[in-house]
Parts: C-alpha cells; structure tokens; sequence
C-alpha cells in the first residue's frame, strides 16, 4: 500500500495522462462515448483507494488541491467570463439552485423518518440524537466544509460518531457526482428527455470559445512567467484576505459562523479578482491559455477528490448510510421532476446541485464536464451555496428534530 504523497501524486497524474493520450485513439473512443473522461479521472483514484493501492489516511494532497489548484483554477476560468452571456442564461439557473436546496432541506427528515420505522435505535437521544450528526451533513450538502462545522458545533453531536457521518457524506456526494458526471456526457439525451432548451447554454459555449479562438496567440517563455506569477500571486493574497476576514468575523460572530472561514473567503477573493480582472486587458491572457491551464487544475482537482472516496467504508455505519442514500434519491427525484416541468437543461441540475452538495470544490468540476468554458457558471453559483448554508441546514436540522 502506497501511502508517499510524491508517488501518490505520481500515479494520479499518470493516470490523467494515460487517459488524454488515448482519449482521441482508435478503440478508445468508443469507449469514452460510454464513460466520460472526466468521470474516468474521477474513479480510478477512487478505485485505488478501495483496492488498497494507496491510502490516503494521512495525506495532505487534498489540501495542497484546495489551497493552491482551487483558487488558481477559480482565478484563471473566471478571467475570461462573459457576465453578460451568464446573466443570460435566465431565471432557470437559479430555480434548479433553490430546488437543490429545497430537496436537501426536505430530504433530510423524510429520509430519517423512513429508516426509524425499520430501525427504531438509528433516533438515538442527548449528543448522541441521529438528528444532530445529520444537521451535519444537511449543511455540507447545502452549503460545505465551513457549514458542516458550524452545525457540529451549534448542535454538539458526539464527536466520536462523526466519523461515520463523514463517511456518509464523501461516499453518497461523489456516487451522485459520478452520476452527474455520467449524465454529462450524455446531455443531449438527458436533455431530450427533459425536453429542454440549452440554446442558451450552447451561445455561452461558444461565444467563450470563440473568444478564446480570437486572442488565441503562439505563447513565449515571458507570457507564460506573467500567466502564472499573476495566478500564484493572486492565489497568495486569497489566502491573505482570506485568513484576514476569517478572523474578524470569527472575532464578531465565532468560529462556528460561515464567514469565520477562511476558505470561504478564499472563493470569493479568487472568484471576485478572476471577475475583476475579465473586465480589464488581463482578459486577453486567455490568448496564452487560462483557461486551459484552469482546466489542468480542475482535473487534478478531480483527481485528487477521487481519493476521498472508499465505497468500502459504506458498511462502517450502514443505516446512516441508507438515510443518506434516501437523502439524496428525495434531492434527485425532486431535481429532475422540476427540471423537466419547466424545461430546464441538464446542465442547470447538474450545476444547481453540485453548487449545494460540493461547493466550490466540485461544482465547476462538474460544470467544467460540459465545456471548460462553462466552469464559471459553476462557481458563481457555488458561493451562492456557501451564503444560504448555514440558514437552510439549520432549517433542516429543526424537522429532522421533530422526527426523533
């Protein structure tokens, strides 16, 4: 079992490369038809953690991933955005968005309810109440890392059966993700039988390509150094501010509170900055590759997740588990029932609901899936997920109390 973070990150790489080298060879291809690139990167480190090829335990590569590649891929995918092509999506974006949050809010206690009529002791009483491990993970489904803190914190669940909480939570998010993954190569049939418009998805698309296409230019050694000294720069001052504003509001509100966390800040300094910077000439870094290299980011990003994910961990605490399974068939049963009322493309309930289950992390990864252009959507909507967190888990926290 491999457990050196070098080599570790040597095999996660190697298995990238190996899939872009035969994504465009004759056999592959069909291959790649059925099962998506991306989802592919996302996987196979999953499979090696659950085939004892590496473990992870005591890695810090997830960090190393959420520090630097995150806001360094949230920096170089917004640099190019069109806020105008965004905001023309229309209303749609935002109704699969609140749906998200809605099926999680709901999902929760009737999830819970159902396995308490099978397995009356899961209710459990004092710090050691289902209810409130599951306001845990009501608010990293709704919200993320910092949300699900502050409801360990505000509802005292017994730290010692955390553990089994956290399982529930990498494994059931990423088994949706690997689903949402699959559906997005696959869109245009899942849109067809939606029967959706993404028109609007499609002239963002392509208006961000070919912008792209017309500053495009043969890159020097000098671009390359000014592209990722502004990156790293602005990756470093992320974390400044970050940290910064994190302890002010820790100092006014506690640690408990969303925006006592650092990495939320770190989101939306990077995001805002990629933002700013789209409005001025550093847009026409894009010209050397931003993007491109943003993408590089996610799919280590990607990777880098898949190692989160043990399936064999479900027997660790399988009625948790099953609550959680329930949990999220309520959130896509309700997705997909609204998408297809009001026509909505995949790609709004693919987005809509990584934005509240993943975050910042996953969102424009699963954005991304669509067209690396598109991986800004998935942001934006993210740090709308962090704003609504903490509100709605706890929402969700006082009916889950009502069922135990």
């Amino acid at each position: 079992m491999i457990t050196d973070d070098r080599v570790i990150l040597g095999l996660l790489a190697a298995v990238l490369a190996f899939v872009f080298f035969t994504r465009d060879r004759e056999g592959w291809q069909k291959f790649y038809i059925f099962v998506p690139i991306i989802l592919v990167c996302y996987l196979v480190p999953s499979l090696m953690v659950t085939f004892g090829l590496i473990n992870v335990d005591d890695s810090n590569l997830w960090p190393i991933a959420k520090d630097y590649f995150l806001p360094a891929a949230l920096f170089l995918m917004t640099l190019s955005i069109d806020m105008r092509g965004i905001l023309g999506l229309g209303p749609k974006a935002l109704i699969m968005f609140f749906t998200a949050t809605i099926g999680i809010v709901i999902g929760g206690p009737i999830a819970l309810w159902i396995v308490a009529q099978f397995d009356p002791a899961i209710v459990g009483s004092g710090a050691d109440a289902a209810w409130r491990g599951l306001a845990t993970l009501a608010g990293s489904w709704i919200g993320g890392g910092a949300n699900q803190t502050a409801m360990l914190e505000v509802y005292g669940y017994n730290i010692e059966n955390y553990s089994a909480l956290i399982a529930v939570d990498i494994i059931v998010a990423n088994i949706w993700m690997a689903f949402l993954l699959y559906g997005a190569g696959d869109s245009k049939r899942v849109d067809g039988w939606l029967k959706a418009d993404s028109s609007s998805i499609d002239a963002l698309r392509d208006k961000m390509a070919s912008y792209t296409a017309s500053v495009e230019r043969v890159a020097s050694a000098n671009d390359y150094v000014l592209l990722f000294g502004a990156t790293f720069a602005v990756v470093g001052l992320c974390h400044l501010g970050g940290s910064a504003l994190g302890s002010f509001f820790a100092g006014l509100w506690g640690e408990e509170a969303t925006l006592a966390s650092s990495f939320f800040w770190v989101v939306v300094i990077s995001t805002t900055l990629g933002l700013a910077a789209s409005f001025t000439k550093a847009r026409n870094l894009e010209g050397v590759g931003a993007s491109k290299f943003g993408t590089v980011f996610i799919f280590l990003l990607v990777a880098v997740i898949g190692t989160k994910m043990n399936i064999l961990k479900i027997a660790d605490a399988p009625s948790f588990m099953v609550i959680g399974l329930i949990w999220m068939l309520i959130h896509t049963i309700l997705l997909l029932t609204v998408a297809r009322i009001i026509r909505a493309p995949f790609f709004f309930v693919a987005v809509g609901s990584k934005a509240n289950v993943g975050g910042a992390a996953s969102a424009p990864v699963v954005a991304a899936a669509f067209h690396p252009a598109l991986a800004p959507v998935g942001v934006l909507l993210a740090v709308l997920g962090y704003a609504v967190g903490t509100y709605a888990a706890i929402l969700c926290a006082a009916m889950m109390a009502q069922v135990g």
